[in-house]
């Protein structure tokens, strides 16, 4: 046999190896999803409400944390139109805890949208979904995938380490030219007729098996068998990530004001970092005892006990509040509109207070009031 003939036998075994890995890949992954998914509630009803509310609120999110969250607020808000009307209020009561709040102001502006232009329905079109405030390119691929079928990728942070990690990509997965690289192989290997159950399979993957941080489960992948980072020893070193910027610190002192068994909260701007929501009163930096007695007399408060409570850091994306507080008696309420005062049952049940207080809701849980000790 000829060398010609030799190399175009072995150019042909080549050609319908590469046609067939698609389906190889494809098939494998999903098997190991219906053997594997978890039964979430927003996967056994998948109408695109649903889909959207969940896919909002894993953002930056972790799942045992949202699944609690996802059930309150469908029951409370069963519907779009329930949504558009909900008074801001409720909204940020039922987020609370949640964080990142803009997206459940983003989730009300969206609902009014779809209900004054979509007759009170999401898109199924990609693009008409990523013009909607708080649907990124990830949430629109992924409403348009599980909810419609289309056939789009949903390419979050447990995606892009997946397949880093199977093409070898080493480019910094921050980089649009990685994230391109990474739509295009999922678009050549995702079937027809299951893009949904294969966009959630890849995150699904990513979060059980292709982990991150720590030692992927790798002896367990259905897809070990096409793996380039796997293949070639470069699964510590896959995906690449460039280092964040270190995060600005800020030194807060929080005042747990009470006066006849009222607490005093104020509400934040309605702009910026946690806007609307509602605060302990708290100033800048950190002050000792004596200070924060001299500060409290200068806004005309009659204080009287003080008494140390446990410091408290809590952690934006950018930013670090590091927080020393006092709960503070005071012999009547001082004369400032800027105040609320409410008990401890109604800031629990009405009052939207953000967990990066959540140390001293804490205290204000305790039966007996505050307690520095606990």
């Amino acid at each position: 046999m000829s060398l010609f003939c030799v190399r175009s036998i072995i150019l042909a075994q080549l050609q319908t190896m590469n046609k067939q890995m698609p389906k190889k890949f494809s098939d494998a992954l999903l098997a190991w999803y219906d053997a594997n998914g978890r039964t979430l509630p927003f996967r056994t009803h998948p109408n695109p409400y649903h889909i959207w509310i969940s896919e909002i609120m894993l953002q930056q999110t972790r799942m045992d944390t949202v699944l609690p969250y996802f059930e309150r607020f469908v029951q409370a808000v069963p519907t779009i139109k329930d949504l558009a009307n909900l008074p801001d209020d409720k909204l940020l009561k039922l987020w609370q805890g949640l964080g990142y709040y803009s997206r459940a102001k983003n989730l009300k502006k969206t609902a009014a949208i779809l209900c004054a232009q979509h007759g009170g329905r999401l898109p199924s079109d990609i693009k008409e979904l990523a013009k909607l405030p708080g649907i990124g390119p990830y949430t629109a691929g992924a409403i348009a995938s599980i909810a419609f079928g289309k056939k789009n990728a949903a390419i979050d942070g447990n995606v892009l380490r997946v397949i880093t990690r199977i093409t070898a990509n080493d480019g910094d997965i921050a980089d649009k030219k990685t994230k391109n690289a990474v739509e295009n192989f999922i678009l050549q290997v995702m079937p027809e007729g299951r893009s949904g159950d294969f966009n959630q399979a890849l995150m699904e993957l990513g979060a059980l098996i292709c982990l991150a941080n720590t030692t992927p489960k790798c002896s367990e992948c259905p897809l070990s068998f096409c793996c380039e980072a796997y293949e070639k020893n470069l699964i510590d070193l896959i995906p690449v990530k460039k280092a964040k910027p270190c995060r600005k610190i800020e030194k807060k002192t929080v005042f747990i004001l009470r006066c006849d068994e009222e607490y005093a909260l104020r509400q934040r701007p309605s702009d910026g970092l946690l806007s609307s929501l509602f605060e302990f009163y708290n100033v800048e930096g950190h002050l000792g005892k004596a200070a924060c007695r001299q500060h409290l007399v200068q806004q005309n408060m009659q204080v009287s006990d003080i008494t140390p409570l446990p410091n408290a850091k809590h952690i934006f994306t950018h930013l670090e509040w590091h927080m020393q507080g006092y709960d503070v008696a005071l012999m009547q309420k001082p004369p400032c509109e800027a105040l609320v005062w409410a008990k401890k049952e109604e800031i629990q049940k009405i009052y939207s207070v953000p967990s990066a207080f959540k140390a001293y809701l804490k205290h204000l849980s305790s039966s007996s009031g505050f307690n520095s000790a606990t």
